[in-house]
């Protein structure tokens, strides 16, 4: 795994952003990836920006989002459909039909899993991943106990993934217990991996991601057998912490 540290969180995003831009600009059709969270909006910010000043194109890249809720329509202001939107898609000039999320509200939710893998199929594989780190070391919403060979399915939400979610929401109440997430194999079958880890309350996560064992008790360290990983990680992971840079 390359791992680059940056001074701060900013310069994380912009770091990102460029690698990220540059990979867009080198392969126009490029399959593409994209995470949620608060890790990536300052990625997604840069990204706009490069979009507006050096016309970077998205008009024909293709993207899979991770998840998405179980029961939670599009509408919805805390859907990731409408977290992608407002902070990337309505800012570039992606097409619609070109950006991939499940569907929350799916009648059938076991069929969109199989469907949603099957879009992966058609369109991929996936050339660039984002991911973000949870502090108990999910990946997507692939919480620890997850197989290694899952692909995309229904899952439910542990009580620590809901309460770092609940800043999203009113009350913790609101938030979702099940989610529709691509599962650790489909995420391993890209090409190549961006690790985006940011913030002080992710720093005995990443140390178990880099010493650990690879274990599906902490599903990130399946990313130390991929051949391809770029870890980006800001200074608060680094200060009182045992890992050197």
């Amino acid at each position: 795994m390359d791992i680059i540290t940056t001074p701060s969180y900013e310069e994380l995003s912009k770091e990102a952003a460029s690698y990220v831009s540059k990979k867009v600009r080198d392969n126009p059709h490029m399959v593409l990836g994209l995470a949620t969270g608060s890790t990536p909006t300052g990625m997604y910010e840069h990204l706009i920006k490069d979009h507006i000043t050096m016309g970077t194109s998205y008009r024909q890249v293709t993207t899979f989002n991770l998840d998405e809720y179980v029961g939670m329509s599009k509408k919805n202001p805390n859907s990731y459909y409408a977290f992608m939107e407002k902070h990337l898609f309505q800012h570039i000039d992606i097409r619609n039909e070109s950006t991939f999320i499940p569907d929350g509200i799916s009648a059938h939710s076991e069929t969109e899993c199989s469907y949603y893998e099957e879009k992966l199929r058609k369109h991929g594989p996936i050339d660039l991943q984002i991911l973000g780190l949870g502090a108990n070391g999910h990946i997507g919403f692939n919480e620890p106990g997850t197989s290694f060979g899952s692909r995309t399915h229904i899952v439910k939400l542990t009580d620590s993934t809901r309460k770092a979610n609940s800043r999203f929401f009113q009350d913790i109440e609101d938030v979702p217990t099940h989610a529709i997430t691509m599962g650790i194999d489909s995420i391993m079958n890209a090409k190549e991996i961006l690790l985006l880890v940011a913030g002080a309350n992710k720093r005995e996560a990443f140390e178990q991601l880099l010493y650990g064992e690879i274990s599906e008790d902490f599903p990130a360290s399946i990313l130390k057998k991929h051949p391809c990983v770029k870890i980006m990680a800001d200074q608060s992971i680094l200060d009182t912490s045992s890992i050197i840079a």
